[in-house]
């Protein structure tokens, strides 16, 4: 989900660059707050992703000081980043590789998801006094959400949710829309720190992954039948579905927007190289008999099952006790 900017945005954007948002307005913000530890404390919850780039130091620099990302290890080609002293984002460099022409499958956005709203409306201050160009402004009813792409064109989502005995609920469905942001109301009374560089708060982590697929029926036999998550939402046409685990309102949003009829990945192509899950151990066994069942291409390293989804995107679904 995502929306585009308009030019009263832009204005608001500009008021809070000038620090007049910030500084003046005082009410109180609409949505219930909520820690982010409901999505991370499901049995089956997004653990890290990995990205193939062009240009490590940039990148690296702009997740640390931008994203608010600590830098917790690197070693040849790679940076390891995270929250907490958890491995969040790994960066590969492949300075050859092709850049996402964004009609393949791969990845749409990774969503980084605030532990409550202030700190989102905090960032996002920080982030227009930093001059950092957004793609999109939306409330989704279950969460407030900014949208904007890293130096290498992947999407990124930064967001907080509201709480969940807020959302709304359609039978085992969850009610998700997309309206305007209020942004006035999200920056109102927080200071305007623009020092670089941003230290992401404690339980920063990613909330859910959003995957550009070819087919979402062989997305929901993957993800669904397979990986064990639950539908969701999904959109009418059948563009989008959106699927969870412990009745989150999505960990994995998969659409065709862009990419319908992909077929298998380029490997030369960069962008998106894997994601992981976080499973709780009693549920590994039940994955692994599903992926038996179903035929699916994986392996198993440690305590680590690695899957291939149907456009070859490595699946990594670590046990966790």
């Amino acid at each position: 989900m995502s929306s585009q900017l308009d030019p009263s945005r832009r204005a608001a954007l500009k008021l809070i660059a000038t620090g007049t948002i910030a500084m003046s307005l005082t009410m109180p913000a609409p949505a219930a707050e909520t820690a982010q530890s409901f999505a991370v404390t499901r049995p089956i919850h997004i653990r890290s992703v990995s990205l193939k780039v062009r240009d490590l130091a940039t990148m690296t620099a702009f997740y640390n000081q931008i994203m608010g990302l600590d830098i917790l290890s690197r070693s040849e080609g790679e940076s390891y980043l995270g929250k907490d002293g958890q491995v969040l984002l790994t960066l590969k460099a492949r300075p050859s590789g092709e850049p996402d022409n964004g009609r393949s499958a791969g990845l749409f956005h990774t969503a980084f998801l605030m532990p409550d709203r202030a700190s989102l409306g905090k960032w996002l201050i920080f982030a227009v006094k930093n001059g950092v160009p957004f793609t999109g402004f939306s409330d989704h009813s279950v969460s407030e959400a900014l949208y904007l792409d890293d130096p290498e064109g992947n999407g990124i989502e930064v967001y907080a949710d509201r709480a969940p005995e807020t959302w709304h609920w359609n039978g085992d469905r969850v009610a998700m829309s997309t309206e305007r942001l209020d942004i006035d109301s999200l920056v109102a009374g927080l200071p305007g720190d623009a020092r670089l560089p941003y230290v992401a708060p404690q339980g920063f982590r990613i909330g859910h992954v959003h995957l550009r697929v070819g087919d979402t029926a062989k997305a929901e036999d993957f993800y669904l039948k397979t990986a064990g998550l639950d539908m969701m939402a999904k959109i009418p046409d059948a563009s989008a579905i959106f699927l969870a685990n412990g009745g989150y309102h999505h960990h994995i949003g998969a659409n065709v927007w862009r990419s319908r009829g992909a077929g298998l990945r380029d490997e030369k192509m960069n962008g998106l190289d894997d994601l992981a899950f976080s499973v709780s151990e009693p549920l590994m066994d039940g994955l692994r008999r599903r992926l038996i069942a179903a035929g699916a291409d994986f392996h198993e390293r440690g305590d680590t099952i690695e899957a291939l989804d149907p456009w070859g995107t490595r699946v990594n679904f670590v046990s966790a006790v």
